[in-house]
């Protein structure tokens, strides 16, 4: 059974939050989309605006490809209504121009070289594309040296930088993107977020999912939580973080044992480990528990004690937190990283 969505994540009502003057890339109401009997999404609501980079986040099975899938047109919904660049999408399986995108992993020919991917798919969707900006698409998601090698002997990541290269073809304002990080190394990882920050910065939306809260939290204006086909959570990540309730931080000072003294006296802080530093960590390192006003305090008091704040960051990411609460994971179980990008 799914694990009960917790109290503290609550919808986010559709005006608090968002720039009523900028225009929206996607405008969905109430869709609902059922596979035999499974409830794949449940009167979702989703509003993306030109511009802005959207996570979608969820356990597996929360609908987060369904919705992905109705972006792209491969399936539609069962109810509800779906605006895609001001145009209203209808019961047959097609989207407006200027949408591009990839779920499941992008779909290639393993024969054919990186270039001869972009030149097939491209004549496919009879679009004329010239050979520079082939290149120049290549170039762009760090393939330029490998453009003429056979696609069987490309790793995972590089597979997904070629989808990402393809859907740039199309020059989208709405770019639609399922674990665009997966299978990266962090210098492929850096490539493609400075590639979809500068897509967003231009004005394209984008709407992308992964298990990776690093990703999310480094490229998302805003993220919407699913849950069994509903959503618990759509906001900023700051909202996320004022709402996730307590999150576990660690606090490197000048002097652990009077940090922990003055942290003992904070309302709504807790010290999880007394004054003494367990042998695995550093001798200045302090672990506390509380909410984002409570850390804001503990700073404060830290300061006008005399003691040199060297560090405070989470243990675990406010998203990700939300995450695990949402999953009832434990704090240990976070996504596995396979983001090893060899050939």
């Amino acid at each position: 059974m799914p694990a009960a969505v917790p109290r503290f994540l609550g919808v986010r009502s559709f005006v608090d939050g968002i720039d009523m003057q900028a225009p929206l890339a996607v405008r969905a109401r109430g869709i609902s989309k059922t596979f035999a009997d499974v409830v794949a999404l449940d009167a979702v609501d989703l509003d993306v605006t030109e511009g802005e980079v959207h996570g979608l986040v969820g356990p597996n099975g929360a609908g987060k490809t369904t919705l992905l899938g109705l972006l792209l047109g491969l399936a539609v919904a069962d109810s509800g209504t779906l605006q895609i660049l001001g145009t209203r999408v209808g019961r047959a399986l097609a989207v407006p121009d200027g949408v591009a995108g990839f779920v499941d992993g992008p779909g290639l020919y393993p024969t054919l070289t990186a270039r001869q991917n972009l030149s097939a798919l491209t004549r496919l969707r009879g679009q004329g594309v010239a050979a520079r900006e082939v290149t120049g698409a290549l170039e762009q998601v760090g393939l330029g040296a490998v453009a003429d090698d056979a696609l069987r002997g490309f790793s995972l990541g590089m597979r997904q930088r070629l989808g990402l290269a393809a859907a740039l073809l199309t020059r989208p304002r709405l770019l639609v993107l399922d674990e665009p990080a997966n299978g990266l190394d962090p210098a492929g990882k850096n490539h493609v977020h400075g590639v979809i920050g500068a897509l967003a910065e231009s004005g394209t939306a984008v709407v992308m999912s992964s298990h990776r809260m690093d990703d999310l939290a480094a490229l998302c204006t805003e993220v919407t939580l699913l849950a069994t086909g509903r959503v618990v959570f759509t906001g900023t990540l700051s909202k996320l973080a004022l709402e996730s309730g307590e999150v576990d931080h660690k606090v490197v000072t000048t002097d652990r044992a009077a940090a922990a003294r003055v942290a003992h006296g904070i309302r709504g802080l807790r010290v999880l480990d007394g004054e003494e530093p367990p042998r695995s960590r550093g001798q200045s390192e302090l672990l506390v528990r509380g909410g984002l006003e409570a850390m804001d305090e503990l700073v404060v008091r830290l300061v006008a004690a005399g003691l040199g704040v060297r560090e405070l960051a989470p243990v675990v990411s406010p998203l990700e937190s939300a995450f695990l609460a949402l999953t009832g994971s434990s704090a240990g179980t976070s996504a596995p990283d396979d983001s090893e990008e060899s050939r």
